[in-house]
């Protein structure tokens, strides 16, 4: 699955103001005084994680960014200082995740992936890092939680509607949508990590009239693509939504959680 770049564009503003300080703390101290950090970004899209993650990390960094999209891996190392040694590498994850890990690395980064995947994927990431004793920091994967003030009519049954979707074949089988976050914390955990977890949720006001609209347009076709009302159904529940962004008192929240896995004596 792949998105396009003005989406990701859009969307990244809000995913910097929601990823988790204390998370994002706990990377900066896992390599707290090394010289030299290599970084594998799986599912980079325009390079969203390399511009949160990169200002922070107070070492010489080389980034190897890894998507199987060529549009947006192209996009990726446009923002990066000319210093900073950066590496697009195009690759199938579904299929060829283990080739993307291999080589240098002392971190892996992905960021509004996890809820894509299958528990069987992702039980292969935590295996083939923890093979690798690779640290792992995985951002804004989406948990289920969708708050919508104020409430109109059908809002329950189009959550509902979102979360069974999310749950459907994104590319790499049947996805684990909200529960991703919560599986891949055990797995890691079962596999004797460290885990620093917390939410990363977006917060979008009255005056986020663009990225609204483009969620809730999101979101009916999400509902039409599961048949859970009938079209003229979802298509009032999307105009009575719309009449209240244009009303300028629309406030969401959308549920995310960061974590960073650390394997026991790596440091």
């Amino acid at each position: 699955m792949s998105f396009s770049s003005e989406w990701l564009t859009l969307r990244e503003p809000y995913d910097l103001r929601a990823r988790n300080p204390d998370v994002i703390a706990a990377v900066l101290s896992a390599f707290a005084g090394q010289r030299a950090i290599t970084v594998v970004d799986l599912a980079c899209g325009t390079g969203s994680t390399l511009r949160a993650l990169m200002p922070r990390l107070d070492a010489r960094q080389t980034w190897r960014l890894v998507d199987n999209d060529l549009s947006l891996l192209a996009r990726a190392p446009q923002s990066s200082p000319p210093a900073l040694s950066v590496t697009t590498v195009p690759v199938d994850l579904n299929r060829d995740l283990e080739v993307a890990l291999d080589g240098p690395a002392d971190l892996v980064t992905t960021s509004a992936l996890l809820d894509l995947v299958s528990d069987e994927w992702l039980e292969r990431l935590a295996i083939e890092a923890a093979a690798r004793r690779l640290p792992v920091y995985a951002a804004l994967s989406y948990d289920g939680r969708i708050e919508m003030t104020p409430a109109v009519r059908g809002d329950h049954v189009m959550i509902a509607a979102v979360n069974a979707h999310q749950r459907t074949d994104k590319g790499f089988g049947p996805a684990l949508g909200p529960a991703a976050a919560d599986f891949a914390i055990a797995r890691f955990e079962a596999l004797g990590y460290s885990v620093v977890h917390g939410p990363s949720d977006w917060e979008m006001a009255a005056d986020d009239f663009e990225i609204q609209t483009e969620i809730l347009a999101g979101w009916a076709s999400a509902a039409r693509q599961m048949s859970t009302l009938p079209r003229a159904e979802t298509e009032a529940w999307l105009t009575r939504r719309r009449d209240v962004i244009a009303a300028g008192n629309f406030s969401l929240t959308v549920g995310h959680v960061d974590f960073f896995a650390t394997p026991s004596a790596t440091r």
